[in-house]
């Protein structure tokens, strides 16, 4: 997503109200407008399949996108994090 986003650093994105996954993507999404439908579905916003959120060591995918993030990542101690999952690979040799 970074490179997409054509930055080399961690990313950060002023959030206005509550911080939930949803403002948190909203946020991203206005300032990287190449970011839309990468993350979420275009239409439905439900995150794509195999794309994980994290914060303070929780996975937080399955959370409701309107709950409200710990309260480290509301003041910035902690990162929300969202990650590409692995897959793929053979167990034959």
């Amino acid at each position: 997503m970074r490179t997409l986003a054509k930055v080399n650093a961690e990313v950060a994105v002023e959030v206005h109200g509550e911080v939930t996954q949803r403002s948190i993507l909203d946020a991203l999404e206005s300032r990287y407008p190449m970011l839309r439908g990468t993350i979420r579905d275009h239409v439905t916003l439900q995150r794509r399949p195999f794309l994980r959120f994290f914060a303070c060591e929780e996975d937080l995918s399955f959370a409701s996108p309107d709950a409200g993030l710990p309260d480290a990542v509301v003041s910035g101690k902690e990162p929300f994090l969202i990650i590409g999952a692995v897959a793929g690979g053979s167990t034959h040799s």
